[in-house]
């Protein structure tokens, strides 16, 4: 049963791309800077499904036309990875967060529905210890944009130091021109 909606959502998701190829976008005008404040809200994958459940982030992302249809990105925030209790204890997990700094293409395939891709770096902090290990980061996106708002699911994979790790993420932002 929970295949179900996820076949639908990519059955639409597919039609939608298919059906409107040819329309322009209006939402990154060619040789115009935009900026975006947004908050995510992310359920862990991985390793850090042990220690957590939930993340909320927050981001503000740079976004520059290339044409109407192509957008370079840079992106830069934060996530904090809400601890639950070790398994037999009453003892929460360390706390734990990842600040992240991405640069990124975005390609709107109609008026408004793009597919993004970013690669950076993610800063592990935790609540003790402070900063620790660096992780190359990966984020393919698909998202719906008008002018004053940005709706985008997104992956983050985070990998090195023999510890992969990532996220599913909601991001919502409110979106002007510079």
């Amino acid at each position: 049963m929970k295949t179900q909606p996820k076949l639908a959502g990519i059955v639409l998701i597919a039609a939608a791309l298919l059906f409107s190829r040819n329309v322009k976008a209006q939402t990154t005008a060619a040789h115009s800077f935009r900026f975006s404040l947004g908050i995510d809200a992310a359920d862990p994958t991985g390793n850090l499904r042990i220690g957590s459940n939930f993340a909320l982030g927050g981001n503000g992302r740079i976004q520059y036309g290339v044409t109407d249809r192509f957008a370079l990105t840079l992106t830069g925030g934060g996530f904090h990875f809400f601890s639950k209790d070790i398994p037999g204890t009453n003892v929460k997990f360390n706390s734990f967060g990842v600040i992240r700094v991405t640069a990124g293409v975005k390609e709107f395939f109609t008026k408004n529905i793009y597919f993004g891709a970013e690669a950076g770096v993610g800063q592990e902090e935790t609540e003790h210890d402070g900063a620790g290990n660096t992780k190359f980061l990966l984020s393919p996106a698909l998202g719906y944009a008008n002018n004053r708002w940005d709706f985008g699911v997104h992956y983050d994979h985070y990998s090195g130091q023999d510890d992969p790790y990532g996220l599913v993420g909601l991001r919502v932002a409110y979106c002007f021109g510079l």
